[in-house]
């Protein structure tokens, strides 16, 4: 069943990215033995840098669940989540990750994000795109109001 939900990711890889619509890019959310969040690389076709293919597929099973957690949910992607879809399968709480390709096997495609890993590693102040702290008092405020909201919903 695991090798199923793997091609799916693939097939729809291949798909989109022969129809011009992305990188060769896809992935699948399967719960309880069904695919319920399908996505692709869409990053060109969308003009949207965050539309990776794990992005879209916990998006569209997170619409389909109503829900923002996906912790009794797997993850199917045709190659190994960059940085940026490895926090939102941490953010998303999913159970288990499945990837075909690796990050050097996209390397070989001219897909390299260690960049990213090396920058994050750095303290703000010495990363490549410039950042600078303003205003924080006013934001603390607004993280003190939260604090004690009483219907607040954690996550």
């Amino acid at each position: 069943m695991k090798s199923e939900f793997m091609r799916a990711a693939i097939r729809l890889s291949r798909k989109k990215m022969r129809r011009g619509e992305g990188g060769p890019f896809g992935a699948v959310v399967v719960r309880g033995g069904k695919i319920i969040g399908r996505g692709w690389n869409r990053v060109t076709s969308a003009n949207d840098p965050t539309a990776h293919a794990e992005i879209m597929a916990i998006r569209e099973a997170c619409a389909k669940l109503k829900t923002f957690r996906l912790d009794d949910c797997e993850l199917y992607a045709s190659c190994e989540p960059c940085p940026m879809c490895l926090a939102a399968i941490y953010w998303a709480r999913l159970k288990k990750v499945y990837y075909a390709g690796t990050r050097r096997d996209a390397v070989q495609i001219q897909f390299d994000d260690e960049w990213i890993g090396r920058e994050l590693a750095k303290p703000a102040a010495r990363r490549k795109i410039p950042m600078k702290q303003l205003l924080r008092p006013e934001a603390i405020k607004v993280f003190a109001e939260w604090k004690n909201k009483p219907d607040k919903i954690c996550y």
